[in-house]
């Protein structure tokens, strides 16, 4: 059998990058499950994958399947998940990054924002001086919770805030469970929702230290070492262009106050 001598070691990596959201974007359990399965098979038992991050948030539970799928495979394989955080992981997109057993980030990374974020418009006023009468029949007291066209009510309000909290109460065990006692601060400054830099995200222990992709693959391949990439496919723009009309539309349309990372 005849080595080659000249192959490059690979790396999985696993290219986590948009807006997290069950139906627009690519970035969702659909569009992931399945690469993130064949990124493990890759790393093989006791191998390293590589979570490269660019994700300001969106949907708790998109960022909760996709990070779970990937903790139930690195147990099973007894691999090691390193999370590499580029411009941005935030909010849900942090939620990934403490998917992996280090995090790593730029001195400038946008990291954080460890809290839940919900609202809307009210469009009753205008509904009224445009003298349009609005119709809506419901069975069920709540079932037209949040209605956008309806007056806000103080019970709605405190029915979203409770709902918020709680999604807030179980990001921050997610944090506390994958970071323990890396953490350090107070916890009004860890879980107020705000964001800080990287450099600040270091000393709260919210990352573990300073690097980036091209530095990691390095250290975990060799100095020979490049990345092989588990991304979804992307298809042509014109290809493309009715269904992202499509969801837009539905987008529009479903828009209420629904909890967002």
């Amino acid at each position: 059998m005849k080595l080659l001598f000249w192959r490059r070691p690979k790396v999985p990596v696993l290219r986590l990058h948009g807006v997290l959201a069950a139906r627009i974007g690519p970035l969702n359990i659909e569009a992931y499950g399945g690469l993130i399965d064949a990124a493990f098979r890759a790393a093989g038992k006791g191998g390293t994958v590589v979570l490269d991050i660019d994700s300001p948030g969106g949907s708790p539970v998109q960022s909760d399947l996709i990070a779970a799928r990937i903790r139930r495979r690195a147990d099973a394989a007894g691999a090691r998940v390193v999370a590499v955080i580029a411009e941005t992981g935030a909010s849900g997109g942090y939620w990934l990054a403490c998917a992996g057993d280090e995090i790593v980030a730029h001195a400038m990374s946008v990291v954080g924002s460890i809290g839940v974020r919900g609202g809307g418009f009210g469009f009753d006023r205008a509904l009224e001086r445009l003298g349009v009468q609005r119709r809506l029949y419901t069975a069920g007291e709540n079932k037209a919770r949040l209605d956008p066209f309806s007056a806000e009510r103080p019970e709605d309000v405190a029915f979203a805030q409770a709902l918020m909290a709680d999604l807030h109460e179980r990001f921050k065990a997610w944090v506390r469970t994958r970071r323990g006692g890396r953490l350090r601060g107070a916890e009004g400054e860890l879980f107020d929702g705000g964001f800080v830099l990287g450099d600040r995200a270091l000393a709260l222990g919210l990352i573990d230290r300073f690097g980036d992709l091209d530095a990691v693959l390095r250290e975990v391949g060799g100095e020979r070492a490049r990345a092989q990439p588990f991304r979804p496919r992307r298809r042509g723009l014109l290809s493309r262009l009715p269904r992202l009309a499509v969801e837009a539309l539905v987008e529009a349309v479903e828009a209420r106050a629904g909890p967002r990372l």
